[in-house]
């Protein structure tokens, strides 16, 4: 099988994102890499969704994780009649579609493809649980190549001997401009946001270019004024969790006060990723609200007494006037322009 994730970290390796082997899914525990190297192991598809609620994946690792469900949804009724899996497999791939509300429209792209690829193979007396693992490694593909490019354009913007500063946890697009530089022969610095309260940035960013060589920084999410004041950061980049047509990006909450220090500064704000058709403007975008008793603690440390209260939304939309370009497979557009990416041919990324 040809596979995509060659000279990728160990974090993008496809076996350590999610993968489903033997009746299940096992996902790379996030929340504890790098101090601990653990995997959760998902036996039901139900297991899978609240592996991706609880955070074990994020980032891009759920649209892995969620057609590896549907492997082992296939694998969970394979003993049982065709309406009796069909009707099962229809279920699984709504359940495993929503189990998270912002990138739902994603997640049911993915899950969409295995179930159609699932019915044929039940139509034509093949393996379901193969057809949804052949798919989901060839979705897999699709994006580390589609995002091969983006990485190369991003590269391409960094400056030589430059600094740039992240927000949370990027995935491909971190693996490919890596990649990219490697290539080239690029140097930079990087300087990345702790990104509470996962620390994603902290523990998975900074893993992944620390661990390619990159000289790398994490600074603590209200350290990022004096970091772009004292620091020569050269630009500030992100991914995105939903990109709509108007121009405007939501990901990980804290982005929008980065880009407001950014345009404050002068600093130029690049995103990467491809826009979301079904996403015409911010008001398409459902933000997530999440347990806030995750905000009062960190990594298990509960920080505030018992009658503090707090509010956790995983997002932030960034209008597009704080925003220097979208970094797309197509090219960079001026977000204003986003819109016209479907005016041309473009691959399939799902």
């Amino acid at each position: 099988m040809e596979r995509c994730d060659n000279d990728m970290p160990f974090l993008l390796k496809y076996e350590n994102v999610a993968w489903y082997e033997d009746g299940r899914v096992r996902i790379l525990d996030r929340r504890e890499y790098p101090t601990k190297i653990s995997f959760v192991e998902c036996t039901d598809y139900h297991e899978v969704i609240q592996a991706i609620r609880d955070m074990v994946t994020q980032s891009t690792g759920p649209y892995t994780a969620v057609g590896m469900g549907m492997a082992l949804a296939a694998w969970q009724v394979k003993d049982k009649g065709r309406a009796e899996q069909e009707a099962f497999l229809r279920q699984a791939a709504a359940d495993l579609a929503n189990a998270r509300p912002t990138a739902a429209h994603r997640y049911g792209k993915i899950t969409g493809h295995c179930l159609d690829n699932a019915l044929k193979a039940l139509e034509e007396g093949k393996d379901p649980v193969q057809a949804c693992f052949d798919r989901t490694v060839e979705s897999l593909n699709r994006r580390y190549s589609t995002m091969q490019v983006v990485g190369d354009h991003l590269c391409d913007i960094i400056p030589a001997g430059g600094t740039i500063l992240t927000q949370c946890y990027a995935e491909t697009v971190i693996g490919t401009v890596i990649r990219a530089a490697r290539r080239t022969g690029k140097e930079f610095k990087v300087y990345c946001a702790e990104t509470r309260p996962y620390f994603q940035g902290a523990r998975l960013t900074s893993s992944c270019f620390a661990s390619m060589g990159f000289d790398t920084t994490v600074v603590s999410d209200n350290m990022i004024a004096w970091t772009m004041q004292n620091r020569g950061i050269d630009l500030f980049t992100s991914a995105c969790d939903t990109m709509a047509l108007d121009g405007c990006i939501a990901n990980k909450v804290g982005t929008f006060q980065i880009a407001i220090l950014a345009k404050y500064f002068g600093l130029p704000f690049y995103v990467t990723g491809l826009p979301d058709r079904d996403k015409e403007s911010r008001d398409d975008i459902v933000i997530e609200m999440r347990d806030p008793a995750q905000v009062l603690s960190a990594r298990g440390i509960r920080n505030s007494l018992p009658e503090v209260h707090s509010v956790y939304p995983a997002f932030d939309i960034v209008p597009p006037h704080l925003i220097t370009g979208l970094v797309t497979d197509k090219g960079v557009y001026v977000p204003e322009l986003i819109r016209h990416y479907y005016d041309t041919p473009y691959a399939e990324y799902y």
